[in-house]
């Protein structure tokens, strides 16, 4: 669906909204049928507790990310037959499902994302082999029968996160030879500016760094295209740009995102720790009304094979905020609290230094030592 739902709407496209909402349980039977016929109060708020669920901006709005995620929704483990499909790959709720009984059995399966890439069907083919199903990666009805059969090694642990640490302290303190994508989500002049700045202080430490978006552009690419070309980079790291805007003048501060819905199990621990610390770096810098960090679906965090971080750096629509955006000395601070925050990515805990006090040339001298 390439249209937008709203409240007041009628159609085919309402009721199969509404029947995949009462599916859900979001959204109560009405005189035997499965509800409202158009998007009224009732439809909006069970939508808005979708979204919120999920991990989608809440607005209340079906869009096409919306859609989709409700259509991925209505998808239990056992109702097809999932296999890996390079460029299109199957998503729903049956691969959460099948990603999360693997990886409670201690299978690796990559990021708890929905999609069955190619992670998720070498953690199915190393079930299969472990228990005497031919490996051929597709999840039919021998792999889940022997997954019903089966009770969990772990439960409600964090296998993955331990994983993700391993990855860290593997990848090492230098930023020397690391891939970093830097991700511009608008035409905003003041946001492709700090992006440049970040891909300058980068380049200039030994990273390869990459816009996904050149400040000729006026517009960017799809979310899903830009996620594929850091994929295709082969990226350690993806920092995503933007500004927000509220019709509530008082809106202000910053915000970073990491990839996660409402439960905590889907969350990439890594993505969180990096939201963390650039989040931390630039409200020590700045001075910037401390908005914390939160989960998201966004198909950047969701489709990116690697840690990624989507950073609002304020308001366009508060004259504060849009002041500080529009100050290049400002921006130039910001670029050097998300460079430290990738530097700090990579130091474990006994090298690591305070937050918002040190440039990128002290944090790889005291690394040194």
């Amino acid at each position: 669906m390439e249209t937008t739902l709203r409240p007041g709407d009628t159609g085919p496209a309402v009721s199969q909204v509404v029947s995949l909402l009462h599916r859900l349980g979001l959204l109560e039977a009405l005189d035997g049928v499965t509800g409202p016929s158009s998007y009224d109060d009732s439809v909006e708020l069970a939508v808005r507790a979708f979204q919120q669920q999920r991990g989608l901006t809440v607005d209340g709005l079906v869009g096409p990310s919306t859609f989709r995620r409700l259509d991925e929704a209505r998808w239990r483990l056992g109702d097809r037959i999932l296999t890996h499909r390079p460029g299109n790959l199957v998503a729903g709720d049956d691969v959460y499902a099948l990603q999360s009984r693997l990886l409670d059995l201690g299978f690796t399966v990559g990021r708890l994302d929905g999609y069955f890439g190619h992670e998720t069907e070498a953690g199915v083919r190393e079930f299969q082999r472990n228990f005497g199903i031919p490996p051929d990666g597709t999840c039919g009805p021998a792999t889940l029968k022997a997954l019903a059969r089966l009770r969990p090694l772990v439960s409600g642990g964090a296998p993955n996160a331990m994983r993700a640490e391993e990855w860290i302290r593997e990848s090492g303190p230098h930023l020397g030879g690391k891939t970093v994508v830097v991700d511009v989500t608008s035409g905003d002049e003041a946001l492709h500016d700090l992006a440049a700045r970040i891909e300058g202080r980068l380049v200039a430490i030994g990273v390869q760094a990459y816009l996904t978006t050149p400040r000729y552009a006026a517009h960017p690419r799809e979310e899903a295209e830009r996620a594929a070309f850091a994929n295709r980079a082969g990226a350690d790291l993806v920092v995503s740009l933007a500004v927000d805007s509220s019709t509530h003048e008082g809106a202000s501060g910053v915000a970073a995102y990491f990839f996660g819905d409402a439960d905590p199990q889907t969350w990439s621990s890594s993505g969180q720790r990096l939201a963390g610390l650039v989040q931390r770096e630039v409200v020590a810098r700045t001075g910037a009304v401390d908005l914390r960090c939160h989960p998201k679906t966004w198909d950047l965090l969701r489709r990116t094979r690697m840690p990624a971080v989507h950073l609002d750096t304020g308001y366009r629509s508060h004259p504060g905020d849009r002041a500080r955006l529009d100050d290049p000395g400002h921006r130039d601070v910001l670029a050097a609290a998300v460079v430290v925050a990738v530097q700090r990515f990579y130091l474990s805990p006994d090298v690591d230094a305070a937050t918002g006090v040190l440039d990128v040339r002290e944090l790889r001298e005291s690394f040194r030592r």
